[in-house]
């Protein structure tokens, strides 16, 4: 286990917008902390990561799109990985992920879990 790590997974997605913005917020929060933070998309979490979605997702009326808190969160050097599973779900290919994300299997959740000092969950 390494002091530095932490894992945030979103399952949540554009039919629950507010727990969408505070899982970016968190992670970017983390990263200015000096911690090496890794989220991690399943479920419909990952549909925030189709190009041009999460800029239509607005948690709160008159507030920053979701699509903000994610590009903050990919400006403070968060890594992102898409469930190769759970892009299969929702019929995604790699083309239709937004810039900067990575395919990863499902036990690749374990293991990165498994190397982390904190796990949240969204």
């Amino acid at each position: 286990m390494s002091d530095d790590k932490v894992l945030i997974v979103m399952t949540s997605g554009p039919d629950t917008p507010r727990r969408c913005a505070t899982p970016f917020f968190m992670a970017t929060l983390a990263a200015a902390m000096d911690y090496d933070v890794t989220m991690f998309f399943t479920i419909d979490g990952t549909l925030l990561l189709k190009k041009g979605l999460a800029e239509t997702i607005f948690p709160k009326a008159g507030g920053k799109s979701v699509g903000a808190f994610l590009k903050e969160t990919l400006e403070a050097g968060v890594k992102m990985m898409a469930c190769s599973a759970s892009t299969e779900l929702h019929d995604l290919v790699p083309e239709d992920l937004i810039e900067g994300v990575k395919m990863m299997g499902g036990a690749s959740l374990w293991q990165i879990a498994e190397d982390c000092k904190t796990v949240l969950s969204f």
